[in-house]
């Protein structure tokens, strides 16, 4: 009934609504569990530790199985296990589900990801950043049904298990008919059980790194930011993060058509001088208003550079698609594990319009770096 082109589409929104359900209620199950601040920070680092733990074993996992069949298994564990989290009220036990939760989102994140650049390798049609695109749209939807069931006070428990079926049952309607797609080809061996970084993967996340923490630090920061800065109402402090995540989804379902007409090095090198501007107008902002403005056009910036990132190492060429975007998923999120550590220290310092300032050079290099996307021969 569908296309491959829009079943992976499709499986990138599904891939968000699962993901992205047990993050409003994280509140709530440290409430249940009587978490103080610091001992829910040590349990939240399950699901990053969880992730880290498969991305150097995920290319030769995806290669052996398929992406189709490891989403099919493994995109239902990531829906299970945030539904059990709320019943097994324990720390230890929550440590664990987040670590299975984040063990689960990887290998199907490198999977659907494998899966976009073979349906473009197949058709030759661009569709990586409005799967993403998809993604932003399905997280931002799953993020406020969760805001609603806190407001009319349903339970995470009710909330979550009554979800569980719904998302397994789309996870099977979309996955289940999707056709085998064939690897893109590549000059290297086999495949390796260890997806190791080399240079190139090393250079495009020196070009996708800024994107990637200004994008931490707003999710984090934003609200924050008009709150202390500005003397505004709540409402007004809380648009700043949905006019990041809406812009962002907005750039990434456009973007594919403006890639092909100009190619990836200059709609990259456009877009991230853009996100500077963007940035200095947020750091520089003389009111709430403009630095919501800031908050749209970074949005806009960054939309597209991670999921450009991710393409380009799957063009590589020098081994298989899956090695390459394992690698530099892998050294991209080790450095964002301790960004957000290095932002508070900075907020804290100095305040949270000086931590927004630390990442303008960051988003230069992206400017500088941008050639890394240029098609290798």
């Amino acid at each position: 009934m569908f296309s491959a082109h829009w079943r992976i589409i499709a499986l990138f929104f599904t891939h968000a609504l699962a993901a992205g359900a047990i993050h409003t209620r994280i509140p709530d199950l440290q409430e249940l569990i009587g978490l103080t601040e610091g001992q829910l920070g040590l349990v939240l680092i399950g699901q990053p530790l969880g992730a880290l733990s498969m991305f150097l074993f995920s290319s030769a996992i995806v290669e052996r199985f398929g992406p189709r069949r490891m989403i099919l298994w493994l995109l239902p564990i990531v829906v299970i296990t945030a539904a059990l989290a709320t019943v097994l009220l324990n720390p230890i036990a929550l440590f664990v589900l987040l670590a299975l939760n984040g063990v689960g989102f990887s290998l199907t994140n490198i999977a659907m990801n494998v899966e976009a650049d073979r349906v473009e390798a197949a058709t030759s049609a661009r569709v990586m950043n409005t799967c993403h695109g998809a993604w932003s749209i399905g997280f931002l939807l799953t993020s406020l049904l969760g805001a609603t069931m806190r407001g009319l006070h349903v339970a995470p428990a009710m909330h979550l298990w009554a979800l569980a079926p719904v998302l397994i049952g789309l996870i099977v309607f979309v996955v289940l008919p999707m056709p085998n797609m064939p690897p893109r080809p590549h000059t290297g061996g086999a495949v390796k059980k260890l997806a190791w970084p080399t240079w190139a993967t090393m250079g495009l996340v020196a070009f996708g790194l800024g994107a990637g923490l200004t994008e931490g630090a707003s999710r984090a920061w934003s609200i924050i930011y008009l709150r202390d800065a500005f003397d505004v109402a709540p409402f007004i402090e809380s648009l700043a993060l949905p006019a990041l995540l809406l812009s962002m989804a907005g750039g990434r379902l456009v973007a594919d058509r403006f890639i092909d007409r100009y190619g990836p090095v200059r709609v990259a090198r456009s877009l991230s001088a853009l996100a500077v501007l963007g940035m200095l107008a947020i750091v520089l902002a003389p009111n709430a208003y403009a630095a919501l403005a800031g908050f749209l056009a970074v949005g806009i910036g960054i939309c597209v550079l991670f999921p450009l990132m991710l393409s380009a190492a799957a063009r590589l060429g020098d081994r298989p698609a899956s090695q390459n975007v394992a690698a530099t998923t892998l050294i991209f999120q080790l450095v964002n594990l301790g960004a957000p550590v290095l932002i508070g220290s900075v907020a804290e310092g100095f305040g949270v319009r000086m931590a927004f300032a630390m990442l303008i050079p960051l988003l230069v290099l992206t400017v500088a770096m941008a050639g890394q996307l240029r098609p290798k021969d």
